[in-house]
């Protein structure tokens, strides 16, 4: 999971310091809120060809990660 993590970027010059995607203008929000409009992983990248299926896992996992409670710090 840590290779996944190591995607999300946290840059307080970029989309007001949320944690993103490779330091793109990609918030983690943006990309679980795709997936929960219904969104297949396929659509996603077919629609958005600069993001990866690993960029939309790690976004799973930030998420899980911080409704357990934790940090991206604490897991690294």
């Amino acid at each position: 999971m840590s290779a996944l993590l190591e995607r999300i970027t946290v840059d307080a010059d970029i989309c007001h310091g949320k944690a993103c995607i490779r330091h793109m203008r990609w918030p983690v929000e943006v990309i679980i809120d795709l997936i929960a409009s219904g969104m297949s992983f396929d659509d996603i990248i077919n629609d958005h060809p600069e993001l990866e299926k690993e960029d939309i896992l790690a976004s799973l996992s930030y998420a899980k990660i911080t409704l357990s409670g934790k940090s991206l710090e604490e897991v690294s």
